[in-house]
């Protein structure tokens, strides 16, 4: 008979004690500035090179998971101790090199601040508040401000439960599950006041007690720039405010406009009470509009000024980013839910609701429009721009109603094209030719553009062998990764090896991934099967794609586009060399765009406002083919890749999807495949080779967020800090 001793029986986790002489090791684990330095990955794949893998790439999980052995032998090694003590330094280098701003002699003063608000942010796979290119676009920006040593910090969310995780059913439809994340193991910490006890904002909701609602804080360190995350997850908190900041882009519109509220006004009264009142705002997207109700609200609180005067002064210092080129893709309120969160609110604006309304509305007598969050950013701030060229252009198009009398090119919507952070998504092995061929100086001055240049000097043969060991790398990620997903969706086994060994090392190999939206058009390959699976299944130069992406949960129709290729991959001969891989992160991402030799991208013209999957190929000398939309649109010229199409307009979607399958192709078919594989006695497709060069020369240098960061910071945050100095001053 069991005994009442069992009662006093209780369950341990055991963890590792990390040595004293690896102490360093935690502080380089939470700071993400890691996750772009390859010595410092080093630093915990060579602890464990399955846990790495195991965690997800998480540093601050595998220091507690690490077998004790294992740690105490690297404690006892000369070479791993050397290791740590030269990442340790570059850390400590790196975050008291002199700021570009002050080295290029831009005179801003000392103490001025840059907030940068986001409704995500991809800053490492382990991390998972993003969902796509918009978090992963911050993520970067983040990074080259560190670099660049801008002083900046940045506002969120801490979502419980990140962004959905993606699985497939039998028949190819995406299913969705929310895990939640584990801050304990992650990257971030609290953030606690002087007596030790977490920082507490408030943010009134209508129907709640006085006083509002509690949100916390937690912070991230990227390199030198703070990231404050902001979590309503508390238990004096109501249980329908807890999950305020439980997922990204989940729920209803209410839940929407109660994220938008907590990320706006919560957000700037959360910097206030650590102590920043920053000097510019920068709204990535509308998501943070409401901070310029907040910061107007502080204004004529402090300075007893009329509503226009608080905000033209609010307006001054702020900087609204646009991403989307359609309408539909903007955040719209109905009148009456923003009437019912903000009828308390108004009278501080010295406004009555009709007024705040009014702010939301391009029309603004138009008392029937939905109140636009975008609308709202564009009158409060006096610098707004669009994310490429082209999409400049498109922005000023969607917002001429908000200046009715202004000429179209005279709309004060100027452009700052995306880019990528360069060291986030090189691989390894180019990095370390650019060290040998370049020298370090294209790490210790990311301002220097010129540097890249000098990729010319690398050997063809050189360059050439380093994608095909990354290539073949991808290939045996893509193996080891579709024989368990398809084994996990049922498939016979039979069809698995069928699948997973009609993947080839040498074949040219196409890659496709982003987020799954019917306007990306990820079928258009399918347009013609027949003529497709000519180009696959060729005797001596076949081609095989890799796709990946997620649909949003409410968007059937970007999920039937996965189900149609998931559907020709199995079930089409020839079709094994179409393979869909699940739930694309950005772990997902670097396997792709450092392997693939083409990247493919087939928007509907004019609906993509940038895009940077493309980006992160050519970095790696990955060539794309390409719709002439977004950066494409401005970064194409025949020696760095493929235009599909020469910016035609048709009569209908179906004619455009025809021709342009069709031009797609033809290009494959005439130009793409024979390059790749026209090869010289040495095993090298010359021409090839230099169009990778060409590629990364004239792209890596322009398409970078060291780049985008210093124009941001001298065509619109320097300037709003000098238009906020001189009204001040007034």
């Amino acid at each position: 008979m069991l005994g009442p001793e069992l009662a006093r029986i209780r369950s341990f986790d055991v963890v590792p004690a990390l040595p004293e002489a690896l102490t360093p090791l935690t502080e380089i684990a939470q700071n993400l500035w890691w996750s772009w330095q390859p010595h410092a990955i080093e630093l915990f794949t060579r602890l464990d090179r399955d846990a790495w893998e195991r965690t997800h790439h998480n540093p601050v999980k595998l220091l507690g998971v690490v077998d004790q052995d294992a740690l105490e032998r690297a404690a006892r090694d000369p070479s791993y101790l050397g290791l740590m003590e030269r990442v340790q330094a570059d850390l400590e280098r790196d975050r008291a090199r002199t700021p570009w701003h002050v080295g290029a002699g831009h005179g801003v003063a000392e103490g001025k601040t840059v907030a940068y608000f986001c409704a995500e942010f991809g800053l490492a796979e382990c991390f998972q508040i993003y969902s796509g290119g918009l978090g992963c676009l911050a993520g970067d920006h983040l990074k080259s401000a560190s670099e660049l040593g801008l002083p900046l910090v940045a506002v969120g969310l801490l979502y419980r439960n990140g962004y959905f995780q993606q699985y497939l059913s039998h028949d190819g439809w995406q299913q969705e599950t929310n895990p939640d994340l584990d801050f304990g193991n992650l990257p971030v910490k609290p953030v606690t006041g002087d007596d030790g006890q977490p920082v507490k904002v408030h943010v009134d909701l209508p129907g709640r007690p006085p006083g509002g609602i509690a949100v916390t804080l937690w912070r991230a360190d990227v390199g030198r720039v703070p990231l404050y995350l902001l979590d309503t997850n508390l238990p004096e908190n109501p249980a329908e405010d807890r999950h305020i900041t439980g997922r990204l882009y989940g729920g209803d519109m209410d839940m929407r406009i109660r994220q938008e509220v907590v990320l706006g006004i919560g957000g700037v009264r959360a910097l206030e009470a650590i102590g920043i009142r920053p000097d510019v705002c920068h709204m990535n997207e509308g998501h943070s509009a409401f901070l310029a109700l907040e910061r107007i609200r502080r204004l004529i609180e402090d300075h007893d000024l009329a509503f226009d005067e608080a905000r033209q002064m609010a307006a001054s210092s702020h900087v609204f980013t646009t991403h989307t080129p359609v309408p539909a893709g903007i955040d719209r309120f109905p009148a009456d839910m923003v009437k019912r969160y903000f009828e308390g609110f108004a009278p501080s604006l010295r406004l009555d609701m009709e007024g705040v309304l009014a702010l939301g509305r391009d029309d603004v007598t138009n008392k029937q429009e939905p109140f636009s969050m975008a609308t709202l950013a564009i009158r409060t701030s006096d610098a707004c721009n669009g994310v490429s060229k082209l999409h400049g252009e498109v922005s000023r198009d969607m917002w001429r109603a908000v200046w009715p009398k202004v000429p179209e090119h005279e709309i004060p919507i100027t452009h700052v094209t995306n880019g990528v952070h360069a060291r986030t998504w090189l691989a390894d092995e180019l990095q370390e030719l650019l060290d040998r061929h370049v020298g370090e100086h294209w790490r210790e001055h990311p301002e220097d553009h010129a540097v890249w240049d000098a990729v010319h000097r690398i050997p063809d043969e050189e360059l050439w062998r380093m994608h095909e060991h990354r290539r073949h790398a991808l290939i045996a990620w893509a193996r080891q990764t579709l024989r368990r997903q398809l084994a996990d969706r049922g498939v016979a086994p039979a069809k698995i090896a069928e699948c997973v060994e009609g993947l080839s090392d040498n074949a040219l190999t196409v890659g496709f991934a982003r987020r799954f939206a019917t306007y990306k058009r990820g079928n258009l390959i399918l347009r013609d099967p027949e003529r497709l699976k000519a180009i696959l299944a060729h005797a001596t130069r076949p081609v095989q794609f890799l796709i990946a992406g997620k649909a949003h949960p409410a968007d059937g129709g970007g999920k039937d586009l996965i189900r149609q290729l998931v559907k020709f991959g199995l079930e089409s001969e020839a079709g094994h060399k179409v393979v869909f891989l699940e739930n694309y992160d950005m772990g997902v991402a670097r396997h792709l765009v450092q392997g693939c030799d083409v990247w493919l991208n087939t928007p509907k013209r004019g609906m993509e406002a940038s895009g940077t999957s493309g980006m992160k190929a050519a970095l790696n000398g990955g060539l794309n083919c390409s719709i002439l939309d977004g950066w494409w649109d401005e970064a194409y010229t025949p020696d760095v890749g493929w235009a599909i199409g020469r910016r035609e307009t048709y009569p209908n979607q179906d004619v455009a999807d025809d021709i342009e399958s069709r031009a797609l192709y033809d290009l494959f078919e005439s130009e793409v495949v024979p390059m790749f594989y026209d090869r010289d006695d040495h095993g090298v497709p010359r021409a090839w080779v230099a169009r990778m060069k060409s590629c990364i020369a004239k792209l890596a240098p322009f398409f970078n967020t060291n780049r985008m960061v210093q124009q941001y910071a001298e065509e619109l945050y320097f300037p709003a800090l000098a238009r906020t100095e001189q009204l001040s001053a007034q």
